[in-house]
């Protein structure tokens, strides 16, 4: 009798072990790599399978059993949880780097009795009112910023400041893989558009486009927002950074349109994506331009400058003459033609109002050592295309 209660308590708390795992399967149809995959699983799926899970006390694991950098981003940061169901939680976040020819990897999410470690910050973003309202964010592998309305505002009597009016997007090119936003700005102006051994600011924006800013093109021009008029973070890595850039209501051929731009900013990515939602009134459709620069790069570098112009990518690979070369591009699935301004290389959209907008923009350069070449610039940007158009599939079960 002794032999079976023994028995059945271990049978008990062997089963009640099982149940504090969730499997998860991860599979697509691409024979490509998939380095730096982003995987989501709603919160609301991990705490059915794991009742009163804490996200300081939870690990995800590989096949091999080896510990993954997560996070649980916040949707809801006042939310009360009396009852412990993660309230406040909306997705479990995790990357998996899929080999060429590898088109399934699986995972488990466990409970553990130990706080989870903090894991390197690899996406972040963040207002910079040290640098006239400057909005910056960065991964891994590549930075940027853009402008708020301290920038457009003129300059006060006897002021000496900076003014430029601009919705454009700007690049910095790092090639360290830790964060330098703080960093640069803390340093200052003149030190980042230096290559002082992290990088440096030498992408130009002035009035276009930049790297992935947007308008409305009426067929013969481009209208444009001014710089951004406020902003909003929903989650702010170690993996995945979101926020939101919202620009005021502007003068479109006659038509008052205004935009929210959603950028998810990944690990390992060298191209955002950005959701840009249009507001105006009106069921038909506009057309919408997402640039790049003409001339995006630094004075006195005498630049050669090569156009690709093929399906959803439009990109630019930028030789010169002694900060070596770059990369930029914009990846619009669904994209309905090419065009140019005086400014810009242009890719057209069809957009409706309240409706977003889906595009990728980024760039890469070849002192990282990774993206060396036009060709490897362009077989990049394909893949994005294509990892765009075939997302992972995602199936989860109780793990016995």
């Amino acid at each position: 009798m002794k032999r079976l209660i023994l028995a059945a308590v271990l049978t008990s708390a062997l089963n009640a072990y099982a149940a504090e795992r969730l499997a998860v399967t991860v599979q697509h149809d691409l024979s490509i790599a998939r380095p730096s995959e982003t995987i989501t699983i709603p919160w609301s799926d991990v705490n059915a399978a794991l009742p009163g899970a804490l996200i300081q006390k939870i690990a995800v694991k590989d096949a091999k059993g080896n510990v993954l950098p997560h996070q649980v981003t916040n949707v809801a940061p006042l939310a009360k949880d009396p009852k412990g169901v993660g309230a406040a939680y909306g997705e479990l976040i995790f990357q998996h780097s899929f080999v060429p020819g590898e088109k399934s990897a699986s995972f488990t999410v466990e409970k553990i009795d130990t706080v989870a470690p903090v894991f390197a910050q690899k996406a972040f973003a963040r207002y910079v009112p040290e640098r006239l309202d400057d909005f910056g964010w960065e991964n891994d592998k590549i930075a940027h910023r853009t402008y708020g309305p301290a920038l457009a505002a003129p300059a006060p009597a006897g002021v000496t400041k900076e003014v430029l009016v601009t919705s454009g997007l700007d690049l910095w090119f790092k090639r360290v893989p830790y964060p330098i936003v703080d960093r640069w700005y803390n340093k200052g102006h003149d030190h980042y558009h230096k290559d002082e051994g992290e990088g440096m600011d030498m992408y130009n924006v002035g009035k276009s486009r930049g790297a992935g800013g947007t308008g409305i093109w009426d067929g013969k021009q481009l209208y444009t927002s001014v710089n951004y008029a406020s902003w909003r973070v929903l989650a702010n890595g170690p993996v995945r950074a979101v926020f939101e850039l919202h620009y005021a209501s502007w003068d479109a051929a006659g038509k008052q349109v205004s935009e929210i731009k959603r950028f998810t900013v990944d690990a390992g990515q060298q191209l955002d994506r950005i959701d840009s939602t249009f507001i105006y009134e009106g069921a038909d459709p506009l057309t919408v331009a997402v640039g790049l620069n003409k001339n995006p790069s630094d004075k006195n570098q005498d630049p050669s400058i090569t156009v690709k112009r093929e399906g959803p990518v439009l990109l630019q690979w930028v030789e010169q003459k002694s900060n070596d070369a770059f990369g930029t591009a914009v990846v619009v699935p669904g994209a309905e033609g090419f065009t140019q301004d005086q400014l810009n290389e242009l890719i057209l959209a069809k957009a409706s109002s309240g409706k977003p907008l889906r595009y990728y923009a980024g760039g890469a350069w070849s002192r990282a050592g990774e993206i060396t070449s036009l060709a490897q610039w362009q077989k990049y940007t394909q893949d994005v295309a294509a990892r765009a158009g075939n997302p992972v599939r995602v199936t989860l079960s109780r793990q016995q």
